[in-house]
């Protein structure tokens, strides 16, 4: 019988939640058994496939709940060793989705919850030939990891370089010093001078080249081979052909007793120079997130019954209050209780100029105190600060896989293979044409080692790696690393008005009194309808007459009406506020109030009409100031090739005034919250891809509708919980920000794929030695050793070119 598949269930909540659950378990092709525990909210099931199952129980409202492990994954050194160790854990029980990053060296696993556990998926991979162990959450813990592995990489180079030097020496030193040659010949002797290559060339090879041998042959053992095989081969290969030369002579045809135990040692130390230089640059492009890290302060300062005393930050706890002093970095997320100064938060909105703060301010942890000292009550602790948020964000999308890397997937599938049976063809092809078996082993070894998968491997990975940590510190957070590809695309970028393209904070203007009403009076009926609403336009209405030192009146209910306004009972009467498309849906006749509708149109202003028992009563004009930077966002874009849209409730007059002032060509006034999503998708059906930009709880639908939703770090939590892209100060240039560095990493990564496509397809051909009849030259397997690591080299720092990425100023 098959193993069983326990999951744990959303939903779940009396007998019939859990026959329901079974019955639709049972119905699944294949499943032999099903148990389901209401006490645990978990099930067991028996046969079928666990992706039927999820459907099943999806369909069933009781959906299985997910977990995201992270491990740490050893030994990879190549895109087939990714695809491996993918494969081993998407075979494993509950695996949703498994992505593994070589750049990293981590892996990202989507389970279900209960299928799998952390450890058990470690050891899968483990089992596949790549040691793994959970991620640890420390991040200190993390980059110490990295440090080692660039140590041990630097030990083996130096170790093998040491004893490469005198083999190099020894047999190339007579070719390109014939007095040198001579002088070994009367001293040592030919055969002494071979053995002393055989024995540093095999200390080379057991030593620090082990690690190829006992990656490689593996994993040729088990019909996989990956590019620790490529080098163990070729090393391998020149190794044992000179040691039969030097032990067994007579095993090989006269003219063909030659020596390779200088490019074997070469090979290797080439490879791990490479491999070390690979290390160091690996280690730069996660540099974003450690910095990030490094801000966060060790110890807070904490309020006790025996005064302040210093505390690790694991042991605050919400509610307590921390004393930050001047200049000093605040520990935690929290309110400002008492003090006043300017903070330094660029390390999270990537603005350069301190905020000021003061007595109910909310400031983050890892931000930079000025002048003042204030105490501060922690609000959030652990992974809910907005730092740790941010670094598992950033973490998350460096782990994406872009589509734009499938073509290279599908090519280092089957990359190593075929590079073995070109090498094979190649010894074959000398043999038959009589050149001889020395220079047949020269072309094999050359093409086994020139072959790069690691550079196709690596192209796409350490450019979101970097690209996504260069965002971050400019402000732009990427949730789902798929929309750094999506957003370069995009032909329209369409962006919510109020809040995002304006300040939000509207201000009464203007306000008409019809005949018959008194003002004092409408605004008393608005200020008191509109007291208990957080809508920007609504606070306008109730500052004003604040200022006025206007009363609000007295109101028994209030309705909201969506996208419309409000209705509320007063002693007065039936009162209406709300847009112009509320007095024509009620009937209200609003001629009275026609030329003051006009001139708020004309004005761009936003019109807010008051009707008392059906008769217009007021308008009420509101202008919201458009933020400093939202012309030059848009010319930004516009500049790009992508096309702005706006996206308002106003009226089509007062939409189109606001947009011409903007630079804007496409206004879609008139628009119900509802209606955004629709208008995302008029937009998509008639330009393409689609960006939306907003803020507000309605803009939800039109963010997950778009090909990729931006959010304003500024607004709800439901917003940016439905975002791809979150620009954390609310600064709406991040918009323009977002799509350059957008831009920048998907060139970044097709000029990565270019060369590594372009390498491998040019030099393979030279090293099997197509070009000897042409030329009579025939390529070295040391030559070829150090264009591979080159390669990987010239990727790298192709990449690591993105931490200096700085889009065009838009202020």
């Amino acid at each position: 019988m098959a193993a069983a598949l326990t999951l744990h269930l959303d939903n779940l909540s009396c007998a019939a939640c859990v026959r329901r659950a079974e019955t639709a378990l049972s119905a699944v092709p294949g499943v032999q058994e099903v148990r389901v525990n209401l006490a645990t909210r978990s099930a067991q099931v028996t046969g079928g496939r666990p992706e039927d199952v999820q459907a099943a129980l999806r369909a069933a409202g009781y959906p299985a709940r997910r977990s995201t492990v992270e491990l740490v994954v050893d030994g990879l050194s190549c895109g087939a060793c990714v695809g491996r160790a993918e494969a081993a854990l998407a075979a494993m029980p509950g695996v949703v989705e498994a992505r593994v990053n070589l750049a990293t060296r981590q892996a990202r696993v989507t389970v279900l919850e209960g299928a799998s556990t952390a450890d058990a998926l470690a050891q899968a991979v483990t089992a596949a030939g790549y040691a793994t162990r959970p991620l640890s959450d420390d991040q200190e813990d993390e980059a110490q990891r990295i440090e080692a592995e660039i140590a041990t990489a630097r030990k083996r180079m130096l170790l093998s370089g040491l004893l490469t030097l005198p083999v190099f020496v020894l047999e190339m030193g007579g070719h390109m010093i014939p007095g040198f040659h001579h002088w070994v010949m009367a001293t040592i002797g030919m055969q002494t001078s071979w053995m002393v290559q055989f024995l540093l060339a095999s200390a080379v090879l057991f030593g620090p080249g082990l690690v190829f041998l006992r990656l490689g042959f593996p994993a040729l053992i088990k019909g996989a081979p990956d590019m620790n095989a490529l080098v163990a081969l070729g090393a391998g290969a020149a190794w044992a052909y000179s040691t039969v030369a030097l032990w067994a002579p007579a095993l090989l045809p006269d003219g063909a007793r030659h020596v390779y135990f200088e490019a074997a040692a070469v090979i290797v130390t080439l490879i791990l120079t490479g491999r070390w230089l690979e290390a160091r640059a690996r280690g730069r492009t996660g540099a974003a997130i450690r910095a990030l890290v490094d801000l966060q302060p060790k110890l807070a300062r904490v309020e006790t019954d025996q005064g302040p005393v210093d505390r690790p930050m694991s042991e605050v706890v919400l509610g307590d209050v921390v004393q930050v002093r001047a200049g000093e970095r605040i520990a935690v997320d929290g309110r400002i209780l008492e003090g006043r100064s300017a903070v330094d938060e660029a390390m999270v909105t990537g603005e350069p100029v301190p905020v000021d703060k003061a007595p109910g301010d909310w400031v983050v942890g890892g931000t930079l105190n000025g002048a003042g000292a204030l105490r501060v009550e922690t609000g959030k602790t652990g992974g809910d600060t907005m730092l740790a948020q941010i670094v598992a964000l950033i973490g998350a999308a460096q782990g994406a896989k872009l589509p734009i890397q499938a073509l290279a997937d599908r090519v280092v599938a089957v990359f190593v293979p075929a590079v073995l049976a070109i090498a094979v063809l190649a010894v074959l092809g000398w043999v038959l044409a009589g050149q001889g078996i020395d220079r047949a082993l020269v072309a094999g070894v050359s093409v086994l080692i020139i072959a790069c998968p690691c550079a196709m491997g690596l192209a796409t990975p350490t450019s979101i790696m970097v690209g996504t940590g260069r965002a971050a510190q400019l402000g732009v957070l990427f949730r789902k690393g798929e929309a750094l590809q999506r957003l370069d695309a995009v032909k329209v970028m369409a962006f919510d008005k109020t809040g995002t393209l304006t300040e939000g904070k509207p201000s009464l203007v203007t306000v008409e009194i019809a005949p018959g009403f008194e003002r004092a009076e409408v605004l008393g009926l608005v200020a008191g309808a509109e007291a208990r609403s957080d809508h920007p336009l609504a606070q306008a209405v109730v500052r004003a007459a604040r200022a006025e030192k206007i009363a609000p009146a007295p109101v028994q209910e209030v309705e909201a009406l969506a996208g419309f306004g409000l209705r509320a009972e007063t002693a007065q009467g039936d009162v209406l506020i709300g847009a112009p498309r509320l007095m024509a849906r009620e009937g209200v006749d609003v001629a009275p109030l026609a030329e003051a509708v006009t001139a708020a149109e004309a004005a761009g202003h936003t019109m807010v009409l008051v009707a008392i028992d059906g008769l217009p009563a007021a308008l009420l004009a509101l202008s919201d100031v458009a933020k400093p930077e939202a012309r030059s966002t848009v010319a930004a874009l516009k500049a790009k090739g992508v096309q702005v849209a706006m996206v308002t409730g106003d009226t089509q007059a007062a939409g189109s005034a606001m947009a011409r002032s903007l630079g804007i060509d496409i206004v879609e006034a008139e628009v119900l919250p509802a209606g955004k999503q629709d208008v995302v998708r008029d937009l998509q059906a008639q330009f393409g891809a689609v960006a939306f930009v907003g803020d507000g709880i309605n803009d939800a639908p039109a963010l997950a509708a778009a090909d990729v939703g931006v959010a304003m770090g500024t607004g709800t939590d439901v917003a940016i919980d439905s975002a791809d892209v979150v620009l954390i100060s609310g600064d709406v240039a991040g918009a323009a920000r977002a799509q350059a560095i957008s831009h920048a990493v998907l060139r970044n990564i097709r000029q990565n794929l270019v060369w590594a496509f372009g390498y491998n397809t040019a030099l393979i051909p030279v090293a099997a030695g197509l070009l000897y009849p042409a030329t009579g030259l025939l390529l070295s397997p040391m030559l070829a050793a150090g264009a591979m690591a080159l390669s990987s080299v010239f990727v790298l720092s192709n990449a690591l070119r993105l931490r200096r990425f700085s889009p065009e100023a838009v202020s």
